[in-house]
């Protein structure tokens, strides 16, 4: 079940909050489990049971890590527990990447698994993962109420595409968060914006995207036409689930991290990297860089965790190769930029945003193309080696009738729209307060009329 749904929207969410508000305090953390577990299992009945497992797993080893604190036995459950997540994310994420390059390198044919993916299973296995170490590290004490564990693992609003919230962020919130009018009214209005975002700009976005794909008159102008457009879905499509996330969390109480923060207004990779899924990159910053040494070693060493973190990094995203060298790819500037580029681009911010954006749309060609070679091409094509047209009158026809949502991503992934509006909450408050709700509600029902109809969107009504 996905957010951007009639059934969710329509159907689950309503009759969730009914029984959510209705039940006393006591019971709440209940119905956010026993919601959770009917929306995951919505999709993937059979996948329920693995993540229960999981859960125990983690509540079990979370006890026995803090009974044994100080002792060689808290250790072995920690590994042991590690080893049961990532074994488990392992063979359902990654086990037929395994055995095809296996098959590649030996010549032998063993059959693959064919495992459907469970859903959310790389989000909850990391925040199960930061539990029960943060529990080893006496960061957090050992939760003992099932309920409450299995609540934080399992809750719905972060579950599909995060962020990824850990429990020390949450730990009080779980027994002690407030709710209140203006939180909720707070939370649907982000839910709404990351609903507009998912379904106005980076649903259309993919229609361009995937046109270019099937295009076989393609150009220069459309090779960078497509670079950007994929790029600014990523962005929108992420960053709308995150909004819708962190919006569903203050409905129900919870304050999220934020997990995107204007990407690409960066200077360089690693201002880009402090911005663009922020709880992944903090979660691999503390449980695998820092543990690893971080640049507190010898420049080998430090070269080897930062190749180890970003390789790590683009394998959490597929299991293919297409995004290991996504990731070695910023590995790469990351290191060029603290080694040489720091303070160039530190003086020079407008060729760093120059910069960021042609690196960042090169890495997303790498990232979202089906193979190597449509990737390679696309980039040559991008640079006039490719042998390509500037431009022909499909990408032309493309531009106009799409060009209008490129305009407004573009604008819409800076913070300027932000900054506007709170000028004009404080010039003309009596405006903003009426036109704010007008616009959740108008925004709700264009998006609903797209949901029951696709091939409705307002913005492909207008061709430049």
């Amino acid at each position: 079940m996905l957010f951007s749904s009639i059934t969710f929207l329509y159907y689950f969410f309503p009759a969730v909050l009914i029984l959510y508000f209705i039940a006393p305090k006591m019971l709440k953390n209940t119905v956010l489990l026993l919601s959770s577990l009917i929306f995951y299992a919505w999709g993937e009945p059979k996948y329920i049971f693995l993540m229960l497992i999981s859960i125990i797993c983690g509540y079990v080893c979370g006890l026995l890590i803090e009974k044994f604190k100080g002792k060689t036995a808290s250790k072995v459950t920690l590994v042991f527990s590690c080893l049961i997540s990532l074994g488990m994310l392992g063979y359902f994420k990654y086990a037929d990447f395994f055995i095809t390059n296996f098959n590649a390198v030996t010549g032998l044919s063993l059959p693959l698994l064919k495992i459907a993916l469970p859903i959310g299973i790389s989000f909850y296995t990391f925040q199960i993962l930061s539990y029960t170490v943060d529990v080893y590290r006496g960061t957090v004490p050992a939760q003992r109420n099932f309920i409450n564990l299995a609540a934080y693992v399992t809750m719905f609003p972060q579950l599909i595409a995060g962020p990824i919230v850990r429990y020390s962020d949450v730990e009080k919130q779980l027994t002690e968060r407030t709710h209140s009018i203006a939180k909720a009214s707070e939370g649907v209005r982000r839910f709404v914006c990351g609903l507009s975002k998912k379904i106005f700009i980076a649903n259309i976005l993919g229609e361009l995207a995937g046109l270019f794909l099937a295009s076989k008159e393609q150009s220069v102008l459309f090779c960078w036409i497509y670079a950007a457009a994929y790029s600014l879905q990523i962005y929108f499509d992420f960053s709308g689930y995150s909004d819708m996330a962190v919006g569903l969390g203050k409905i129900f109480g919870f304050d999220f991290m934020e997990n995107f923060n204007y990407p690409y207004i960066s200077s360089s990779i690693t201002e880009f990297w402090r911005r663009w899924h922020i709880s992944l990159g903090s979660w691999f910053r503390d449980y695998v860089y820092i543990p690893l040494g971080g640049n507190r070693v010898s420049k080998l060493l430090w070269f080897r965790n930062i190749f180890i973190v970003w390789m790590l990094t683009g394998f959490w995203h597929g299991a293919n190769w297409n995004f290991i060298v996504w990731g070695l790819y910023f590995a790469v500037f990351l290191i060029m930029e603290k080694l040489w580029l720091k303070d160039f681009l530190a003086k020079n911010k407008i060729f760093g945003h120059f910069y960021v954006l042609i690196l960042v749309m090169i890495s997303f060609v790498i990232f979202g193309a089906p193979d190597f070679r449509l990737s390679f091409e696309c980039i040559k094509g991008m640079f006039g080696f490719a042998g390509l047209p500037l431009a022909t009158a499909e990408t032309l026809y493309y531009l106009k009738s799409y060009g209008l949502i490129l305009v407004i991503a573009v604008i819409g992934s800076m913070p300027l729209p932000k900054k506007l509006y709170a000028m004009a909450e404080k010039k003309f408050p009596a405006v903003t307060a009426v036109a704010e709700p007008m616009a959740v509600v108008a925004l709700l029902l264009l998006a609903t009329a797209y949901l029951v109809d696709g091939s409705f969107n307002p913005f492909l009504y207008f061709r430049f």
